[in-house]
């Protein structure tokens, strides 16, 4: 009885302290988002293997959009490059072709090329006249005409190579006729500085710490420096019994040596003497034989072999070997080859030396040949 007495008179306690219970309110929460959320719908695996699904395909509409916008970038960099070179250099004539066939004809002069009417002229403004017997040289100078698209490239010497060689030989003449031999002495000069340091005769050491391992393995292994002395000494031997006949022609490094040794000053003299008096297109072809190969006497030994100037000496040996543009640039490239044959060749490199050295023996051949050679 007292127990359930007790809530009332805690009751009737309260509202005599005038004493109210205290509120308790709700925690609030903020929400991120509210959208309501969804429970994830499994998808039942099928029970049977099937094709794999088709690989996702662009519309037609995008591939078309694109082709589109790649046309029109093209478009607007083909205008841009257009008002560049309109705003750099106004239009003129050296920008487009004004021949159409480039021939060869014989003068009495010489043989000269024309475009349509026009004659092939040499730096200087002279008329490009080669000698009659000379048909090969015209033709190869008629056909570089004949591949241009466009007179400005007439002015890089690159695109006519043949021409400017011969416009260089027709310019030894020039001078020669006038009196003034400043070309041929600056040429002679030149090559004679090339003799001390000859390609041909700078001889390996028979030893060399950077030798590949496995030629010390291969027994009967020939070195670079026999290599080099058993192609070396046909060209010298020609060169001391028919050339220069009693010179003496030494090599410039020793076994175990790296100091050059000079040349005797007789053999200096005799070959000074012989490459001043050659004629002109003789000497413009030996001056780019030796750029290109490096070595005076494989120039030399090209030169007598194609020469018309020395045909006499060719029906004397007709036994004799020819030495042609694979034997010259052979014979100058042995220490390249040695070692690309030893650890490689380099990719765009070696390859284009030696196709570009090719080119340039053989464009001494065409200069230097004739009908009589």
């Amino acid at each position: 009885m007292m127990e359930a007495l007790r809530p009332l008179q805690s009751l009737a306690y309260l509202s005599r302290r005038r004493i109210t219970p205290q509120r308790t309110f709700a925690p609030l929460y903020q929400c991120l988002h509210t959208s309501s959320t969804r429970s994830a719908t499994p998808l039942l695996h099928p029970t049977t293997p099937g094709p794999p699904p088709q690989p996702p395909t662009s519309a037609t509409s995008e591939a078309l959009e694109r082709v589109a916008r790649k046309q029109k970038k093209a478009e607007l960099l083909k205008r841009a490059q257009e008002s560049r070179t309109n705003v750099a250099k106004p239009k003129t004539v050296l920008q487009k072709r004004f021949w159409k066939n480039a021939t060869v004809k014989e003068t009495p002069e010489g043989l000269q090329v024309f475009l349509d009417s026009r004659p092939v002229r040499t730096p200087s403004k002279s008329i490009l006249t080669l000698p009659s017997t000379k048909h090969q040289l015209a033709i190869a100078i008629a056909l570089e005409w004949e591949l241009l698209v466009s007179a400005q490239q007439a002015l890089k010497t690159h695109y006519i190579p043949m021409t400017s060689l011969a416009a260089r030989a027709l310019d030894i003449q020039v001078a020669d006729a006038d009196g003034k031999n400043n070309i041929r002495d600056d040429i002679t000069k030149m090559l004679m500085r090339y003799l001390s340091t000859d390609t041909l005769l700078c001889w390996a050491p028979e030893k060399s710490i950077h030798d590949a391992p496995q030629l010390e393995q291969r027994p009967g292994t020939e070195t670079l420096r026999k290599l080099q002395m058993r192609v070396a000494q046909p060209i010298i031997s020609h060169l001391t019994s028919k050339v220069w006949p009693g010179v003496e022609i030494k090599p410039i490094l020793e076994p175990d040596s790296i100091l050059p040794s000079p040349q005797p000053d007789t053999t200096k003299d005799v070959i000074r003497g012989w490459i001043s008096g050659l004629p002109a297109f003789e000497l413009a072809g030996l001056e780019r034989a030796v750029l290109a190969s490096k070595s005076l006497l494989v120039g030399v030994r090209l030169l007598v072999e194609w020469s018309e100037e020395f045909a006499q000496m060719r029906q004397e040996d007709v036994n004799i070997k020819r030495f042609g543009i694979e034997e010259a640039a052979e014979a100058s490239s042995l220490e390249v080859r040695w070692q690309t044959g030893m650890w490689g060749e380099v990719e765009d490199t070696h390859d284009v030396e030696k196709e570009d050295m090719r080119r340039q023996l053989g464009s001494v051949v065409v200069l230097v040949s004739g009908v009589s050679g």
